[in-house]
């Protein structure tokens, strides 16, 4: 026995240390529903970088006449539970805040102006709770993190503090974070994105995009894969969020 243990303590000694890839800063890559057209694309290619993101998620219509929560998703979203991916809130209706009426109220309209209405608490915790039960009624293993993000990123001061007393944090992004996917391709193109994304991004980045965007002409999937993998070469580590946010 005692040789056998000097044995494996020699090969211990012996072996190589395991390098470990060291991170010159992390980054948050976060998703947002959006038109869906090309989800399957940017999965297989967060699968092959080995990048695991934050996930928001909303009830929208995709381009496929259906919408991101109903039961037709519920594959796409297992999978990516499955992978590593984590979840958090961007409304169910993804309306869009646009002002506070009076103590615990906020005004919430829907983007086309097919209607509006007044939340209260009540309200706004329902509103904000509602996608990421269905996801879980769909995937009871994902993880959901506490908090949510304002569709456009607009919020008003009630509706912060709302919906902290629903025990969720907003998640904006930082102001490189914003890769340009919902932007026009005619004035910006994917060579343009991939060019200004790699030279501003910086440690610490919160960036956001779509699963498919359904008024770009030139789809942002077409650069993800060289932008994460330009990243990457240079040092930089993609996370999920932390629960508390960033």
């Amino acid at each position: 026995m005692r040789r056998i243990l000097a044995t494996l303590m020699a090969l211990l000694v012996a072996a190589p240390a395991v390098a470990q890839p060291s991170c010159r800063g992390t980054v948050y890559l976060t998703i947002d529903t959006g038109w869906s057209r090309e989800a399957e694309e940017i999965a297989a290619i967060l699968r092959r970088r080995n990048v695991r993101a934050t996930l928001f998620v909303a009830d929208e219509p995709t381009f496929r006449g259906d919408r991101t929560l109903g039961p037709e998703w519920a594959a796409f979203w297992r999978a990516r539970a499955r992978e590593g991916h984590v979840f958090a809130s961007h409304t169910w209706r993804h309306w869009y805040f646009s002002g506070d009426a009076g103590p615990g109220r906020v005004r919430y309209a829907a983007r086309s102006g097919g209607g509006s209405e007044v939340l209260d608490q009540a309200a706004l915790c329902a509103e904000l709770r509602r996608p990421t039960d269905a996801l879980k009624a769909m995937v009871p293993e994902a993880q959901v993190l506490p908090l949510w993000r304002a569709p456009g990123g607009r919020t008003t001061p009630n509706a912060v503090a709302m919906a902290r007393a629903c025990g969720l944090t907003h998640q904006g992004w930082t102001a490189n974070g914003f890769l340009g996917d919902e932007l026009d391709s005619g004035t910006h193109p994917n060579s343009a994105l991939l060019s200004r994304n790699l030279a501003n991004a910086r440690p610490g980045e919160v960036m956001v995009m779509h699963w498919g965007v359904r008024s770009r002409r030139e789809p942002f999937a077409g650069i993800l894969e060289p932008l994460i993998a330009g990243l990457q070469d240079r040092g930089f580590c993609f996370a999920p969020l932390p629960p508390n946010g960033i």
